[in-house]
């Protein structure tokens, strides 16, 4: 379980701003040198929600650990997790895959995790092998609502295969009739169906 986050001072609050205010600066001009972020990752609309400006550190410390761990036990399914997560966090998801890819190995009916991998793999511009890690995930459970929410994703921005992100889309509302955010999937479901018509 992850640690739970704890108010700071005032005082750390002040340095914490300065900080955030740096590596806000130095993010907005590499994001101005390089062009900007390019791939999946970059998509206004992702499974999950599409990367900040500014990545996240890693405590390499406790990524070391979990590496150890390995090294003296590649079976430790948990270590592979923790450290992909870390990872995954960090949005450093091409780091994350082969670790994800290791703990699915050894526990292939874990279906988040399944998913996990397949995000992470979209989010390296892999979409090919994202869907079908997400075929994995469907095998698990047909009806798993955050792997269909990404399908569609992958399908639609992608792919740019809209009737393939209108089925999933579909077969998601159909299967979960109290998924938290059926109004955001309507309103995909509505700009594919759009784009659809565009096209023919």
């Amino acid at each position: 379980m992850r640690e739970r986050y704890e108010a700071p001072s005032q005082y750390s609050w002040i340095v914490y701003a300065v900080a955030v205010m740096m590596v806000g600066g130095l993010a907005g001009y590499v994001i101005s040198v390089q062009g900007g972020p390019a791939g999946p990752g970059a998509a206004t609309t992702s499974a999950p929600e599409s990367a900040a400006a500014a990545t996240p550190l890693v405590d390499e410390s406790e990524l070391r650990a979990y590496r150890e761990i390995l090294t003296r036990d590649p079976k430790n399914a948990q270590a592979a997790v923790k450290a992909g997560n870390l990872l995954y966090d960090a949005r450093r998801y091409v780091e994350a895959i082969p670790l994800y890819q290791q703990a699915f190995a050894l526990t292939p009916t874990d279906i988040n995790l399944s998913t996990d991998l397949g995000t992470a793999l979209w989010y390296a511009g892999r979409a090919d092998e994202a869907l079908a890690q997400y075929e994995k995930s469907l095998a698990l459970d047909a009806a798993h609502a955050q792997t269909l929410f990404n399908v569609g994703i992958v399908r639609s921005d992608g792919k740019h295969d809209y009737r393939g992100a209108i089925a999933a889309w579909e077969r998601l509302l159909k299967s979960n009739p109290g998924y938290p955010d059926i109004p955001k999937v309507q309103s995909l479901l509505a700009g594919a169906r759009e784009n659809l018509k565009l096209r023919s």
